[in-house]
Parts: structure tokens; sequence; C-alpha cells
């Protein structure tokens, strides 16, 4: 009987095990490719006679024809994009910081990995950046290592499952920026009110104006200091894209508070954090701008997305 029972005990347990590197191996390198990204679409002021929603469009070209790009190591512009690249110390911290001017707001997008929604799908921010002729670029919110939190990419809803405590960004079709807790509003409202692209990692660090984090407040159980990402409108299709380093001898990195103190100085009305650590990264015409940190390696993190300017 009790030969039986040890039998028994180890056929459950090498059974646990195997269930465990599953779910491990699933959640974390597993490749599952669940849908290729839809052709970017706005909402539009049309509705449909049955349910009443707005309907859905194809993203239509700018009306406006571009001038030939006038391109320098930090600087762009064709009449419609304008970018300018400067690198700032706040502290012991490098900081990029990309000042964005748009004709229209749809030179603001994002982009997925290989095109492609799904789990475990990553690429470099450079390497998605280079696949959608990004002019600039910064990683996103990494929605694939997460199980739940919308994800609204060019007005398509690929995932509207809500996650506890969850503070998103949304980027309207006008280009405006909006924050929402995903407890007081379905993905569907959000589409419905116009939401094209929805991020989903946090929190704000400004919201009208104002500082919107304290001075304790951090992601999850990342340390104080660390690489950041954010991206922030000034004003109307005006906006700021910043990355620091952290984690070396040469950039210490910020604390949230520090972030969004250093944003409020520039004027910003609206400012989200983005994916930090080792996503950090921002490419300005195939360029790799600052020094993302890998382990202990300066090299891209591989990540399911980016926002960009193209």
């Amino acid at each position: 009987m009790r030969k039986d029972h040890h039998v028994f005990l180890s056929v459950f347990l090498c059974a646990l095990l195997v269930f465990t590197v599953y779910v491990l191996l699933d959640t974390f390198v597993i490749e599952r490719r669940l849908e290729t990204a839809a052709e970017p679409k706005i909402v539009s002021a049309q509705v449909d006679g049955e349910t009443g929603a707005p309907v859905a469009l194809p993203l239509a070209a700018s009306p406006e024809k571009k001038a030939e790009a006038v391109i320098t190591e930090n600087s762009y512009y064709d009449g419609n994009i304008s970018v300018e690249i400067t690198e700032e110390r706040v502290g012991d911290t490098a900081v990029y910081v990309a000042d964005v001017r748009l004709a229209s707001a749809e030179y603001l997008k994002t982009a997925f990995a290989d095109n492609t929604y799904g789990r475990n799908v990553t690429d470099t921010t450079s390497g998605i950046a280079g696949s959608v002729g990004a002019i600039l670029a910064v990683n996103g919110d990494f929605y694939g290592a997460q199980q739940s939190g919308y994800v609204i990419r060019g007005g398509v809803v690929y995932r509207s499952s809500a996650k506890k405590g969850a503070e998103d960004l949304v980027i309207y079709a006008d280009g405006s920026f909006g924050i929402i807790r995903e407890a007081e509003i379905t993905a569907q409202e959000l589409w419905e009110s116009g939401a094209q692209d929805v991020l989903c990692f946090g929190p704000a660090l400004v919201e009208n104006g104002e500082i919107s984090v304290s001075v304790n407040d951090e992601v999850g159980r990342a340390k104080a200091s660390n690489p950041r990402t954010a991206i922030a409108v000034i004003d109307e299709l005006h906006y700021l894209f910043v990355v620091s380093d952290g984690r070396t001898n040469e950039s210490e990195g910020l604390s949230l508070y520090e972030l969004a103190s250093y944003l409020q100085s520039k004027g910003v009305q609206t400012a989200y954090n983005l994916d930090g650590g080792g996503s950090s990264t921002m490419v300005f015409n195939g360029r790799v701008v600052n020094n993302p940190t890998s382990g202990r390696s300066i090299k891209e993190r591989s990540v399911s997305d980016i926002v960009y300017i193209g």
C-alpha cells in the first residue's frame, strides 16, 4: 500500500511539473499568432443603421502633398511632419526628447511586431520601426506580456478584457489624448467614443497639466530609478516622445515622479508612462538614439509593439 502511495505521488509530481513548465512556456515563450493587424481605420461620423454605432472607415490619405524631406542627424522636416531630438541631463540621468509637430493625426501611429497581434510575437523596437518605415519610434505597452488589458490599435479592438486597476492612454482619431480607467468604461464604449489607439501600461504622469503621481508611486515591483518611456501632448498635434536611460554608471534612471515633473516643466497637458526598463528604446531614422539596457548589456529588448511617427 505504501509503495502504491509513493508511485502515485511520483506520478502526480511529474504531471504537476510538466503542467507548470507548459504554462510558463505558453506564457513567456511559445509564439501564438492570433490575428494579423488590420488596415488602420478611423471612427467616422457615419453610424450603422441597425446598431447606431459609429462605422470604422479606412484611414484616408492626407490631402497635403509632402515636401522633400530635410533630414539631419537629429531632425526631420517635410512640411507635414517635424521632429527635433535633443539630449538633456536630469540629475544623473540621460534623457532623450523628441519634439514632434504634425499637420495631421494620421502620422501618429502604432504597430505590432511582425504586423501580428498575438502572444510572444516580438521584435526589437528598431526592427518593428524599420518594417513600417517609421521616422521616429518608441516602444509601446508590451501588450503581449499581459493576459488582460484593452488593446485597440488603428481603430480595431483586439482585446476587450479589462485589467484590474488599469489606467490607459486613449489616442483619439483627431490626435488628442485622454486617460481612462478600465473599470469605468468598456472597450466597446471606447471604440464608440472614437478611440483610435488604446495603450495599457501606465500610470498617467500628467493630467490637465498637473502631476498625477506621487513621490512614492511605482510600476509593480520595479526599482525607484529606471529607464523610462513616455509620450505626451503639449497642444493640438504637438507631442513629446521621451526616453531616459538608466541602470548604468553613466545614467541612473528616473522615478515616475521625476519623469512627471520633468514633463510638466515642458508644458505638457497629458503624459503617459509606457513600458520601461529594458524595453525603453527610441529610434530615429533607423538609428537607436538611446542606450537600452537588457540585463547587464547595452542592447535592445524585443517587444510586442511600438508607437511611431510616419
